[in-house]
């Protein structure tokens, strides 16, 4: 009798490994769906860069450090990194394309300057890509996360090698608000 009975918490237990392993797996494959969308959006910003910054460069030459900075991140071979540090040299990214935005505020004909103004366009739009990505990538990480964290998930996804997946989040930088007045000086002409 009680041989039964082991054998049936066994099989119990081996059903449960079975359903969670193919859960971990389904989650752990939206992630890289996730990703892989939101690295379209990342590679269109990664390639939208050099125009900027070379349009940047012919208004404002002695801003070198700024520019520089941009391109040595920029030099790095974007198919060669792997997830992880794609997320975190596009924070450093968007800090320093934050830090060319509030630079271009100090070059009136810069801001008049059409192709400036399509390249920023497009930046921003690609922005916006980016951030709904980073959305739904980040819910997708945290559905995983929870269930690798979780008991009694935690037990299967240990024994399976399953690890935490890294979150893509907003900087310090990201987390405050950019104050831009450009509409109070466009209304002085009106």
């Amino acid at each position: 009798m009680w041989v039964y009975i082991l054998i049936g918490c066994l099989f119990l237990i081996l059903i449960y490994g079975f359903f969670t392993y193919n859960n971990l797996i389904e989650l752990n494959n939206k992630v890289k769906e996730a990703f892989a969308t939101m690295d379209v959006y990342l590679r269109k910003r990664w390639d939208l860069i050099p125009n900027i910054v070379e349009t940047v460069k012919g208004y404002a030459f002695h801003e070198k450090e700024t520019l520089e900075s941009i391109i040595n991140l920029r030099n790095n071979v974007y198919d060669n990194m792997d997830n992880n540090t794609k997320i975190e040299t596009n924070e450093k990214i968007n800090s320093n394309i934050k830090s060319l935005m509030i630079l271009v505020e100090n070059y009136p004909e810069l801001k008049a300057n059409q192709s400036f103004l399509d390249l920023s366009k497009n930046l921003t739009k690609v922005e916006d890509e980016i951030a709904n990505a980073r959305k739904y990538y980040n819910a997708v990480v945290r559905m995983i996360n929870n269930k690798i964290e979780m008991f009694p998930s935690n037990i299967v996804s240990k024994i399976l090698g399953f690890k935490s997946m890294k979150m893509f989040e907003a900087n310090n930088d990201e987390r405050e608000a950019i104050k831009v007045s450009l509409w109070k000086k466009a209304w002085k002409y009106y």
